[in-house]
């Protein structure tokens, strides 16, 4: 069922497309991979700006499972309480973000794009037993050194005002934008800083990240998969690394956060990686790196809400 505006009038969002129940994981990676199999046949070198879809897919009367949220504190180690963590509610938007990913209209095959980028506004604290309403779009494709980048946005809203909102930005290799020129550079130098602890990511982290986030994308659970991604074997998901970070904050995040985080090269299962989490003047930051080669796997920040 659907609503909304005309996708094609100016000045509109776009149409608002209503599902009637949560995508299931299994058909939405089957989608997935019958497009990125499609797109590979017809590959498109380039995309324009018009071409990203203004279809904003909604879920309605979203409402969190006790013995989910008990899964996901427990791998991730957050606290046993009713209030949900951001990374949580990012779990529950994802199935709706993935199936506007799979949908005909989107222009970039969902497999084999890279999440590069996320960020949240948790503008007050989640609980347990709250209706949630999730609605999704994505806007500003990007020219990237490497591709182009999108950002798919979800806004989780109770009784009509959004309570936390996240940007994921995702990038797709070797493709153009139409009209613009790819910037030059590279990221800035890292530079490894006093490790807090470390961490240790087991042979099936992808595999139970998966079962209690729904992505089951099969780079993280499946070495041939990965093999055929360039991986040299299974990657950790990227929102289960920056999700352990937030954990690690802890309280002292309070009921209205932002959450930041940029990923770099992946976690490789199994591994075991150097952390820091630190105060600093305004709120925590933190990065995990491979502490042999120097080289980080994400850098973020939680800061407070004014």
């Amino acid at each position: 069922m659907s609503g909304g505006a005309d996708p094609g009038a100016p000045g509109t969002s776009g149409r608002v497309v209503e599902l009637i129940a949560p995508p299931s994981a299994s058909a939405l990676y089957g989608r997935a991979i019958t497009g990125s199999a499609r797109a590979a046949v017809g590959r498109r070198s380039s995309v324009r700006a018009e071409d990203l879809p203004r279809t904003r897919l909604a879920l309605r009367g979203v409402t969190a499972d006790a013995g989910h949220l008990t899964d996901y504190q427990h791998l991730l180690g957050e606290s046993a309480d009713d209030v949900l963590p951001a990374g949580f509610v990012h779990v529950l938007a994802f199935p709706v973000a993935t199936a506007l990913l799979v949908r005909p209209e989107f222009p970039l095959p969902l497999l084999g794009m890279v999440h590069v980028a996320n960020r949240v506004e948790q503008r007050r604290a989640l609980r347990l037993g709250e209706t949630l309403d999730v609605e999704v779009h994505v806007r500003d494709l990007t020219a990237h050194r490497a591709g182009v980048t999108v950002d798919v946005v979800a806004e989780v809203s109770v009784d009509g005002a959004v309570a936390w909102e996240g940007v994921s930005t995702y990038l797709a290799k070797g493709v153009r934008l139409a009209g613009a020129e790819r910037p030059s550079g590279d990221r800035p130098a890292f530079v490894a800083p006093v490790p807090t602890g470390q961490w240790r990511f087991g042979a099936g982290e992808g595999r139970a990240y998966a079962a209690v986030s729904g992505d089951r994308n099969p780079i993280h659970t499946n070495r041939l998969a990965a093999k055929a991604f360039g991986f040299p074997r299974t990657i950790a998901h990227g929102m289960d690394t920056a999700a352990r970070a937030l954990a690690a904050v802890g309280p002292a995040r309070g009921d209205a956060y932002r959450w930041e985080v940029e990923f770099a090269k992946p976690v490789l299962l199994p591994s075991t990686v150097a952390v820091r989490v630190a105060p600093e003047a305004d709120g925590f930051a933190y990065a995990v790196w491979n502490a042999k080669k120097g080289t980080p796997h994400l850098t973020g920040s939680v800061t407070p809400l004014s």
